[in-house]
């Protein structure tokens, strides 16, 4: 159901993770996600921790998924010296090409403890359905 659109992000973010650069707008770092099939829906799952719904965008154009978000520092105040920050800052990006069988009209989205949870409905005309055959004519009936 979904095609990876370019094959080098994985290792372009196991390189940030490593190196401890972060994303930006022009470059942003990939989120982990998971992605699975329940029932007739599709399940997109995003790890997001720290991150607040408003710093999160999620677009749909044709077939295309987008899903943005930002992680800033906690503000800091006078006084406070940081001892160590592992927890990677910046921008992080998602682009995945959904099928045409994906009803991209009706999804919806959920946040919560950190993931972003999409729920794409698997589309009408793409579910199975029983073709009959009629009287002696051998006219074709299609129920779905």
């Amino acid at each position: 159901m979904l095609m990876r659109t370019d094959p080098f992000r994985e290792m372009d973010r196991i390189v940030q993770q490593l190196s401890g650069t972060s994303g930006t707008w022009s470059k942003p770092s990939v989120m982990p996600m998971d992605a699975y099939r329940q029932g007739d829906a599709y399940v997109i799952a995003f790890d997001l921790p720290g991150v607040s719904t408003e710093a999160i965008d999620i677009d749909v154009e044709r077939n295309m998924l987008t899903v943005k978000a930002e992680r800033r520092p906690t503000g800091k105040s006078d006084g406070v010296q940081m001892e160590l920050s592992e927890r990677p800052l910046g921008v992080f990006s998602r682009q995945i090409m959904l099928a045409d069988t994906l009803d991209t009209e009706h999804i919806e989205a959920d946040y919560d403890a950190g993931v972003l949870t999409l729920r794409i409905p698997i589309a009408e005309r793409a579910k199975p359905r029983k073709i009959n055959i009629g009287g002696e004519s051998g006219r074709k009936q299609i129920s779905g």
